[in-house]
């Protein structure tokens, strides 16, 4: 097998790490970046698949989220290389009709963690029940509150304000969890409820997480729960409420359960985060390309669903009744990154 690693740093600038794989059984995967660890990890998974099946494999990586001109070269390149399936986890729609084509010239096409909203532009999505991820982090905020969260002010740090499916459903969970009323839950932002203080983009980094967190903190200094949409952009919100000194004013839920998370729900900066799993979503995909290359067979979405669930579990040190949880000595045997 020919492993090929591929650094997308513009819509063209292609950077070659390997050799060229044959077309004949050729998988690749496309992530967001190559530096968040959830997508370091998806790789990893996802090499180690295909070496077990005897494909051979192209990884492509795009400079930061939202930004899908890389992505779309990515695709264009693996259809043209003959790939037998793509796997992806696209930054935003508009890698959509580049998606349809690559389907049209018969590639197995897999989502991995975030769906697209054009049904036609994947086959199958593996990913975490992304709803559910913040359903999860939402009841147990407020369970822990208490009598509180009827007072809470909310922090909402988002990815950017694109509506980008995964982004949309952590949000809206989260909100449903605690209590909130989400009039549309195919968009960000519906609600009315004034326990909302504003939704802010992070841009899922720790960078982003700060600037975001130190915006909302200027529109109320009494911010007391943080919903992030992953663990850096939450390590950002940490960061913001310290410069403030108002570290212990807030609690911070997210969504992601790499190791630095679970570390950091284990000394107390998230209170609770709800763990999803890379290396499954992206070795199952890799199973799934192979099974497709040898006889054309499609993977199928979990009963019940619209897509196959790869799981997800809420990791906390201080349970809160009526909401499943694990804690992090098990989070830790489970994490990435």
């Amino acid at each position: 097998m020919k492993l090929t690693t591929k650094v997308l740093l513009g819509a063209g600038a292609l950077a070659l790490m390997a050799g060229t794989a044959s077309a004949a059984d050729l998988a690749c995967l496309i992530t967001k970046n190559n530096t968040n660890p959830f997508f370091v990890k998806m790789k990893e998974g996802a090499e180690a698949a295909a070496t077990a099946a005897g494909l051979d494999f192209q990884a492509y990586a795009g400079e930061k989220d939202g930004d899908a001109a890389p992505q779309i070269t990515a695709i264009e390149n693996c259809v043209a290389a003959g790939a037998k399936g793509i796997l992806i986890t696209p930054s935003n729609d508009s890698v959509g009709p580049a998606l349809k084509d690559a389907r049209a010239a018969g590639i197995l096409v897999i989502a991995l963690d975030t769906p697209l909203a054009d049904t036609e532009a994947q086959d199958i999505t593996f990913a975490t029940d992304n709803f559910e991820a913040g359903l999860l982090i939402g009841k147990w905020a407020a369970a822990t509150m208490g009598a509180d969260a009827a007072n809470a002010k909310i922090a909402m740090l988002n990815i950017n304000k694109d509506n980008i499916s995964v982004d949309v459903q952590r949000d809206t969970g989260f909100l449903v969890g605690f209590g909130i009323e989400v009039p549309d839950l195919t968009v960000m932002g519906s609600e009315t409820d004034p326990r909302v203080i504003g939704h802010e983009s992070s841009d899922a980094n720790p960078e982003g997480g700060l600037r975001a967190m130190e915006t909302l903190l200027a529109k109320d200094p009494d911010i007391n729960v943080v919903f992030t949409i992953n663990e850096p952009a939450a390590e950002g919100a940490f960061q913001a409420l310290k410069n403030a000194g108002k570290e212990g004013q807030a609690l911070i839920v997210s969504v992601d359960g790499g190791c630095p998370g679970v570390a950091s729900v284990k000394s107390g900066v998230i209170g609770a985060t709800s763990q999803q799993y890379p290396l499954k979503m992206a070795s199952l995909g890799i199973e799934a390309i192979a099974a497709f290359a040898k006889d054309g067979t499609k993977p199928t979405v979990t009963e019940g669903l619209s897509f196959y669930n790869t799981g997800v579990n809420l990791v906390t040190d201080k349970p809160a009744e009526g909401v499943p949880s694990i804690d992090t000595t098990k989070g830790t045997e489970l994490c990435w990154g």
